[in-house]
């Protein structure tokens, strides 16, 4: 069974997550980082051309390979579309055996006590469906959390578990994404109730029931010990955060159990005008540096 192998390979792999999610609103930023400007394209539709063009880099690179990418995070726009002829998620699972995961959230609310929970999103369960339909196994979901309010951080955690519960009613796996900013200047409290927090909703999950979570490296090494080892967490997983990739590998290092799910700091040093080798070389050195980080 597809869905029960996918399982084993993120349980029991060895490697990271590659987050290629970015969505309208950091699409932008994502081309500009690769070399590509607002003047290379005139509309939304151009540049999710250009953005699919580079995502489809990244995919077919040899380099990009399953002994050490475990997974890979899409945008439902690239969910939608081809690589090498085949959809982008079953050429992922099919071709290079990484696990597809897809981005299901429709963005951030406006920031109110501290935080900033996700937008509805009124159509989760017809994109779970096409989902299933193209070899997707679980789903991603963004929340931030800027200040230590309990009733804000718990109004995240609490929103994120409710559509967790929905994901997993669809045979899917979500992983839940409270972001902690890392310039928040009371970031370590913020961890100390969002922990509190997941640890429990992770107890109003049926006990058959597993989710995965994405968490920004804490200010305290090993602090998400206690979520690594939680019979309901598959697996626990970083976000970069705006760390670079040189700041993020060093404290993920400082925190065994977790794997890396870098976006920025997966991506950076690519650019659009290199050369295949230049571009494959470089990715290489990004995989492996982000691989060996997420195997202490």
């Amino acid at each position: 069974m597809k869905y029960e192998e996918q399982l084993q390979r993120i349980k029991n792999g060895s490697g990271f997550i590659a987050a290629l999610d970015q969505s309208g609103g950091s699409t932008p930023k994502a081309l500009e980082n690769y070399g590509v400007t607002g003047n290379d394209y005139d509309n939304d539709g151009a540049m999710f051309d250009l953005v699919h063009e580079m995502r489809s880099r990244i995919i077919t690179c040899d380099a990009f390979d399953s002994k050490r990418v475990l997974g890979a995070i899409l945008f439902e726009d690239t969910m939608d579309r081809e690589v090498n002829g085949k959809p982008t998620a079953t050429y992922l699972w099919e071709d290079k055996h990484i696990v597809p995961f897809l981005k299901v959230d429709k963005g951030l609310a406006e920031q109110m006590s501290g935080v900033q929970v996700m937008r509805p999103i009124p159509d989760l369960d017809s994109v779970l469906d096409k989902a299933k339909s193209h070899s997707i196994f679980g789903t991603k979901m963004r929340s931030v959390i800027y200040e230590p309010d309990v009733d804000g951080i718990e109004l995240v955690v609490q929103q994120q578990f409710d559509v967790a519960k929905q994901i997993i009613s669809k045979g899917l796996m979500p992983i839940v994404e409270p972001e902690v900013d890392i310039n928040s200047n009371e970031k370590h409290d913020c961890e100390l109730i969002l922990k509190t927090s997941i640890l429990h909703n992770l107890e109003r999950l049926n006990d058959d029931h597993q989710v995965m979570l994405k968490l920004t490296l804490p200010e305290e090494a090993g602090f998400y010990q206690e979520l690594i080892d939680h019979p309901k967490v598959l697996k626990v997983v970083a976000l970069s955060g705006g760390y670079s990739r040189d700041e993020a590998c060093a404290k993920l290092k400082q925190n065994p159990g977790m794997i890396a799910s870098f976006s920025r700091a997966f991506t950076e040093g690519l650019n659009r005008q290199q050369s295949d080798e230049e571009f494959a070389n470089t990715i290489d050195s990004s995989i492996e540096k982000i691989y060996e980080a997420s195997k202490v």
